[in-house]
């Protein structure tokens, strides 16, 4: 048989007796004992560094059991790699939905991996809760009203960069760097939103593949192109590439970087700590290596967390910080669920979430869903990488609706 990478937390210490299939396929991944969650993430393949959010969900949902689970049960968390790669995506949400039977998904990763599923998911009523990517898809209760978004989406990410660069240099010329996937795209129509008919005179975009091995020759045409200003729309790898060469180029710009690839464990330390030095971001999360956090309440119990249940992990490294606050989230949800954990009221809870404050978001940052509204949080915070830590600057700020 095909090997295959499982994380699974275990529900219970005890034996439980399995139930016959016909019971299981009625209670929908509920029995009295447990709930089953599953989940895909790279653990394997070109965005494999965001294996940490898998590791970190697996953590925080063994916590969670350990502190007594909810209604009297313990949550069995099922995921599996999926390499980054679409088609390994889809076959393992099948085997989460068909053999496993689990009651919902949360914080699936990846925007093209969840394209691959989300209508699948739809059709068999899975609540596929908190998706781990921003693209403005999986915050469409028309079409998909089983598909919940979480973190911010990527195209207001871009509405605030773009009225960030515009504030004191309206004329500015910007380069863009994207994935070639809808969650590069999802920057451009952000841009678009905001320059409107200056976009085709004041932007130039350039993709690249996931596949790509370099970015070189992006990183060349847009170099000719003379932007006052650059943003690298991209996965950690590439982040990575893009930083450094723009030391090897000599290139001094304004660059602004995606808040999916800020990590300082994963990103900054890997490309070059000084090199990083005044590059602007946003987050929403409080960043574990940023010394502000250090007595933090949220932080404090996080890194309890980590260091108990996953020993060995680089606490630097914010991914483990941004899958942990999923599973919170995940787990406020179960919390207002009552004893009724079928699949149609963990969707309403989830699209019922008001004013929920999280321990690892930034202050001011809170979770709020409703029927019409699935984007789950739709704040963040403008940052610059100082050399040591992400320096936190201004208001917090909300872009436009979509």
């Amino acid at each position: 048989m095909r090997r295959r990478h499982l994380l699974q937390t275990a529900a219970s210490a005890a034996f439980v007796p399995a139930m016959p299939a016909i019971v299981r396929a009625a209670t929908n991944g509920v029995t009295d004992t447990e709930i089953r969650i599953g989940s895909t993430a790279a653990y394997s393949g070109p965005a494999s560094a965001y294996g940490a959010i898998g590791r970190a969900h697996a953590a925080t949902w063994q916590w969670f059991n350990d502190q007594g689970g909810i209604a009297g049960r313990k949550v069995k968390f099922l995921s599996y790699d999926d390499a980054y790669t679409p088609s390994k995506a889809i076959e393992q949400v099948r085997r989460l939905v068909e053999e496993d039977e689990v009651a919902c998904l949360c914080n699936t990763l990846g925007t093209a991996a969840n394209s691959g599923f989300m209508k699948y998911v739809n059709q068999k009523k899975i609540p596929h809760l908190f998706v781990g990517s921003g693209a403005d898809k999986f915050q469409d209760p028309k079409n998909f009203p089983w598909t919940l978004g979480w973190q911010p989406s990527y195209r207001v990410e871009a509405q605030i960069f773009a009225k960030f660069i515009l504030k004191d240099k309206p004329d500015a010329k910007i380069g863009i760097l994207y994935q070639n996937d809808d969650f590069g795209k999802d920057y451009l129509n952000g841009f678009k939103d905001v320059f409107k008919d200056r976009f085709e005179k004041q932007v130039k975009p350039v993709s690249y593949e996931v596949t790509d091995a370099t970015i070189d020759s992006q990183m060349i045409t847009l170099h000719a192109a003379k932007p006052d200003a650059l943003l690298t729309a991209a996965t950690p790898k590439f982040a990575v590439q893009v930083i450094r060469k723009l030391v090897d180029m000599q290139w001094k710009v304004q660059h602004l970087l995606s808040n999916v690839s800020t990590s300082v464990g994963a990103v900054i330390e890997p490309a070059g700590a000084d090199k990083s030095i005044g590059m602007i971001s946003n987050t929403y999360y409080k960043d574990p290596s940023d010394p502000r956090w250090k007595d933090d309440p949220g932080i404090v119990q996080w890194r309890a967390v980590m260091t108990k249940y996953l020993p060995g992990a680089d606490l630097n490294d914010a991914f483990y910080v941004y899958g942990s606050g999923a599973v919170l989230s995940m787990i406020a949800t179960l919390k207002q669920c009552g004893n009724d954990f079928s699949r149609e009221n963990l969707l309403k809870q989830a699209t019922n979430l008001k004013n929920v404050e999280i321990p690892t978001l930034l202050p001011g940052i809170k979770l709020n869903t409703s029927p019409t509204n699935y984007h789950t949080i739709g704040q963040v915070q403008m940052m610059r990488w100082s050399g040591k830590s992400w320096d936190l600057f201004g208001d917090v700020l909300a872009g436009d609706a979509t």
